[in-house]
């Protein structure tokens, strides 16, 4: 029998090829900005991005940093690879769970998730594997979407979850700033700007 996280494994790679033109129109109106913002805040020698999906963040990796970069999707990573070719991304490629990272324990300045923990089969597990790869006084920081905060939306989102989930492989009333707010880190920040469904957080380890 399946696992939760080898069948949403299998969705991902079978909308790998198709994954950019899915998710274009909310990349468009929402996404895009967000992700510049989150990723103005990266820094450090090392950065580690989790969820790398097709390589979407490529193009807002600093500079002077090592970059690593996993997902546990095959066909995902053949797509950022085909993407990192291109336009020449400094970039290490992983296939990797977040919920085992293979990393040593205090290793990156960084650790980015961009709209990665709604398809996280067990969330708190995953964010405690990246307090763990995270350096003391590191941060990481995190693009989300998650449970509406108000009564008639939630009720609705649950509802519709269990279709979402069965057909994207994401769940859409996560909560999310509730899991890293649990995960042992030191501080935790969400950017005021943030608005009711999408959340940009920081955690200083």
């Amino acid at each position: 029998m399946l696992t939760i996280s080898e069948k949403t494994r299998r969705r991902y790679d079978r909308l790998a090829p198709y994954y950019d033109g899915l998710e274009a129109f909310m990349e468009g109106l929402v996404l895009k900005q967000k992700r510049q913002l989150l990723w103005q805040q990266a820094n450090g020698a090392d950065i580690l991005e989790v969820g790398v999906g097709t390589g979407k963040n490529f193009a807002y990796y600093p500079d002077n940093a090592r970059m690593t970069a996993i997902d546990f999707s095959d066909k995902m990573l053949q797509q950022a690879r085909k993407k990192r070719d291109r336009i020449g991304t400094a970039v290490e490629l992983e296939q990797m769970d977040i919920e085992t990272l293979y990393f040593a324990d205090n290793c990156f300045d960084t650790v980015v998730a961009t709209c990665v923990f709604c398809s996280v089969a067990h969330p708190k597990k995953g964010l405690r594997e990246l307090h763990r790869v995270c350096k003391p006084g590191g941060q990481v920081l995190l693009l989300e979407h998650v449970l509406s905060a108000k009564p008639l939306l939630a009720k609705l989102m649950n509802a519709v979850n269990p279709f979402v989930k069965s057909v994207f492989g994401a769940n859409i009333n996560r909560q999310t700033i509730k899991n890293v707010q649990a995960a042992s880190f030191q501080k935790v920040f969400v950017d005021p700007g943030s608005s009711d469904l999408i959340k940009v957080i920081r955690a200083i380890k």
